[in-house]
């Protein structure tokens, strides 16, 4: 009984600290280890909505997008949970067609969605509202809140893969790239 009550408690304590871990490392804005971390242990905390949630907003920062389809799919079962699953489809929405529209010339000024505060979401909204068939080498676009802020889209070809970057900028400094494929 005493082996069983220490597994247990070995087993609860490894997992605080997992989950400690990853939100510190959040906080301390390294979100590609937080991420890393999340998708190494997911398997095992994947009912861990806390976690999951964690592990997707971690992902998001550091601009691995792809890898929101899995915990998009499980957050489910609270109110928070189902919101957050919606903000990341919004953003993996968004990043697929306006891919799509940069490498194939798909018109998306059809489209009516959703938008969050996501550096893709202001990007994709802009580049929505652009004249039909308005094909150029770069885009810029300002943020509608604040005018030092700017974005550059653009596409790159690395081994054969055509890659979307976006180039986020405070007056003329670049302050972060954004790549995406």
């Amino acid at each position: 009984m005493i082996k069983i009550l220490l597994l247990l408690l070995f087993i609860t304590s490894a997992y605080a600290g997992v989950k400690e871990d990853m939100f510190t490392l959040y906080q301390n804005k390294n979100f590609k280890k937080a991420c890393t971390m999340g998708f190494k242990h997911f398997s095992r905390y994947k009912k861990d909505e806390a976690f999951v949630s964690l592990y997707g907003f971690s992902c998001l920062h550091a601009d691995y997008i792809d890898r929101l389809a899995i915990p998009m799919t499980t957050l489910k079962h609270t109110a928070e949970a189902r919101a957050n699953a919606a903000y990341f489809s919004v953003i993996v929405m968004q990043k697929k067609l306006l891919y799509h529209a940069l490498v194939d010339g798909y018109n998306l000024s059809n489209f009516k969605l959703p938008t969050t505060d996501y550096i893709l979401s202001k990007v994709f909204d802009q580049y929505s509202h652009l004249p039909k068939n308005e094909k150029r080498s770069f885009y810029i676009f300002k943020d509608p809140k604040d005018k030092k802020l700017s974005y550059k889209l653009y596409l790159v070809k690395e081994r054969g893969v055509s890659k979307m970057v976006i180039e986020e900028f405070y007056d003329t400094m670049l302050i972060k790239r954004h790549i995406y494929w």
